[in-house]
C-alpha cells in the first residue's frame, strides 16, 4: 500500500500536465483520476496500521516525489541529442514552474496529513465504528485543505471566482469518487486487518507532523 500511495502521488503530477474537459464548461487536470485513490490508501494505511504509520508513508511518499522532480529538472537542464525531436513535449512534462511545485508539495503534505489525522481521531472517538463515515469527514478535511493551499498559490492572480470554481469542482469530483469506491475500501479494510491481525487505535499518541521516527 505504501508503494502504491507513492506511485499515485508521482505519477498525479505528471498526469496533471493535461487539463480534460467534463462538460458542463468544467475542466479538471488528468490528476484527479488517480490523485483521489491516493486519498484512499491513506484511509486504509491509517485505519490497519494508525496514524504513525500513515505519517511515515506520507514523508515518504513526499520525498520519492521530491526526487523525481528534482532528477526531471536536471535532465531538462541536460543538453538534447542533435536528431531528438522531443524537447517541447519533455519539457513541458518535467519543467514544472517553481510556484506550481511548492504548491503541488505542501498542499499534498497538509491535505495527506490532516486525512490521516482525523481519520485516527474519528476511529479513536466512535471506537471503531462507522469506517465508511470517517473515511469520507477525513477526504473531505483532507481534499479541502490541499485545495485551499495548491489553488491560490498556482494559480495566483486567478480571479476569486474562478479559483472558488475550480476547488468546488475538484474537490466534489474527488469526494464522489470516493464514495463511489468506498465499498471497495472498506472491504479491502476488513481483509488486511483480518490477514495482518492488526487494527491499531491511536490513543495517547504525539500527532505533530514532524516525528516520522515515532512510528511503534
Amino acid at each position: 500500500m505504501a508503494v502504491a500511495f507513492i506511485v499515485c502521488l508521482v505519477t498525479s503530477n505528471l498526469f496533471a500536465t493535461k487539463v480534460f474537459a467534463l462538460g458542463w464548461g468544467i475542466n479538471l487536470p488528468g490528476a484527479v483520476i488517480i490523485f483521489p485513490i491516493s486519498y484512499i490508501l491513506n484511509d486504509c494505511i491509517a485505519e490497519v496500521w494508525g496514524y504513525r504509520r500513515a505519517r511515515l508513508v506520507i514523508w515518504l511518499a513526499f520525498l520519492s516525489n521530491f526526487f523525481v522532480v528534482l532528477m526531471g529538472q536536471v535532465v531538462v537542464w541536460l543538453p538534447a541529442a542533435s536528431f531528438w525531436d522531443g524537447g517541447d513535449h519533455f519539457n513541458y512534462m518535467f519543467n514544472m514552474a517553481p510556484r506550481v511545485f511548492v504548491a503541488s508539495m505542501l498542499a499534498f503534505l497538509a491535505g495527506s496529513t490532516m486525512n490521516a489525522l482525523v481519520l485516527s481521531k474519528m476511529k479513536v472517538a466512535s471506537e471503531g465504528r462507522r469506517f465508511g463515515v470517517r473515511a469520507i469527514v477525513s477526504s473531505v478535511a483532507g481534499e479541502l485543505l490541499d485545495s485551499l493551499i495548491f489553488m491560490p498559490i498556482a494559480f495566483w492572480g486567478t480571479p476569486v471566482k474562478v479559483l472558488l470554481g475550480m476547488m468546488v469542482a475538484q474537490v466534489s469530483f474527488k469526494v464522489l469518487y470516493e464514495i463511489v469506491i468506498l465499498p471497495v475500501t472498506a472491504w479491502v479494510v476488513r481483509r488486511v486487518k483480518a490477514h495482518e491481525e492488526v487494527d491499531v487505535y491511536d490513543r495517547d499518541i504525539n500527532y505533530n507532523p514532524f516525528k516520522i521516527k515515532d512510528i511503534q
